[in-house]
């Protein structure tokens, strides 16, 4: 059953951080245009993850034994807050930094924990996530790739497709089958860390309409795992990855993906006064100031220690419909109004946003499935 969602407040020590945070990126992205601003947790930027990592910003939520900050989920949210809202290119570390970390260091052993977290946290182990495959869509219980056990390790064939940023990163961790057939569903799946240097992996980058690359097919052909690929327990993987999207799906990012327009608009707003922009401005401003709260006290659930999965599941349904409406509602007041002149960034970034925001309610579970979620949540199906 979903539970309220109790308002969370960001602890002194922690919006402390956003100043500083705030300071360095008006160094490091000055000048950078709002339709590259717009690509931001898509913009992969290994030296900047590294400059974040020196800065001791990453594996803020992680302990200080495998090189993290120990600070927990509100320094996170206000670190990944201030670097969406500025369009810094986040995505080198991003899934390490949010999911994979943590997931490892819930369900992984001393070793991987020893071998995986401290590079995560200096910026040298990118991950990537491997769930969805051809022809299965959102249906992550009927996945076909398989690990089957030889030896003392694991041989991997199959298949996994959209994946994020897979021809950049170092490691996958993947949802494969390692018992029963597609038919038993649920039972039978795990998790694997996947060497994407390993021989027997080939990754094929997909362009999309944009003409970015961020996304990958990744084929497994007899890939050979060691002992210590197995994550957490075997055939314990759909309560793992649930455990896992619960992080994906909570965070700021599902907020902020059209916050680049957004700014440009109100830019616009300021340079040219217009009362038949009001009503759009306020809109926009609390539809956002109410999600934030949202996701704030889905982190506050976290920093408590609880797996949130319905709530974020919710948050992450209404933001990324957000989301998607920003552009289409600015496109509606800038087609209403031909006469104003427009600065050429503002066009672009929303050119961008308008092809790419339909993909915004597909990463992360479909709308369809989170409201599927949600519903058993609420005792409805």
């Amino acid at each position: 059953m979903i539970e309220v969602l109790d308002p969370a407040v960001i602890p002194a020590a922690d919006q402390a951080l956003r100043g500083e945070v705030r300071a360095f990126l008006d160094q490091a992205l000055a000048g950078l245009a709002p339709e590259t601003r717009a690509r931001s947790w898509m913009g992969f930027d290994a030296d900047f993850s590294r400059a974040l990592a020196e800065r001791g910003w990453l594996g803020l939520t992680l302990p200080h034994a495998y090189g993290g900050a120990e600070r927990g989920h509100f320094a996170r949210f206000v670190l990944s807050e201030e670097l969406l809202a500025a369009g810094a290119p986040v995505s080198a570390h991003w899934i390490a930094d949010r999911q994979s970390g943590p997931l490892i260091l819930k369900y992984g052993s001393e070793t991987q924990r020893a071998f995986y977290l401290p590079r995560i946290c200096r910026a040298e182990a990118f991950f990537c996530i491997g769930m969805s495959e051809p022809d299965s869509g959102s249906d992550l219980a009927s996945i076909r790739s398989r690990a089957r056990p030889e030896g003392a390790g694991w041989i991997l064939d199959g298949a996994k497709i959209w994946t994020t940023n897979a021809q950049h990163a170092h490691y996958m961790i993947a949802l494969v089958r390692t018992r029963g057939s597609a038919a038993d569903r649920h039972a039978g799946l795990s998790q694997v860390i996947v060497d994407l240097k390993a021989p027997g992996v080939t990754i094929r980058p997909i362009q999309d309409i944009a003409g970015d690359a961020h996304f990958a097919e990744v084929f497994f052909d007899g890939v050979r795992l060691g002992p210590d690929a197995l994550i957490g327990a075997e055939g314990q993987g759909w309560a793992q990855v649930n455990a896992e999207l619960a992080f994906e799906r909570s965070g700021p990012e599902r907020l902020y993906s059209s916050i680049a327009l957004v700014q440009c608009w109100l830019d616009l707003c300021r340079a040219a006064p217009d009362p038949a922009n009001d009503a759009l401005t306020g809109k926009l401003l609390t539809q956002l100031a109410t999600l934030r709260a949202l996701s704030l006290a889905v982190a506050g659930r976290l920093a408590r220690g609880e797996s949130p999965a319905i709530e974020a599941a919710l948050v992450k349904d209404l933001g990324t419909e957000f989301e998607q409406r920003v552009p289409a509602w600015i496109g509606d007041a800038l087609g209403a109004r031909p006469e104003v002149a427009l600065d050429g960034s503002l066009w672009r970034t929303l050119a961008y946003l308008d092809q790419v925001s339909p993909t915004f309610s597909l990463r992360g579970g479909t709308r369809e499935i989170l409201r599927g979620i949600i519903a058993r949540g609420l005792d409805l199906r």
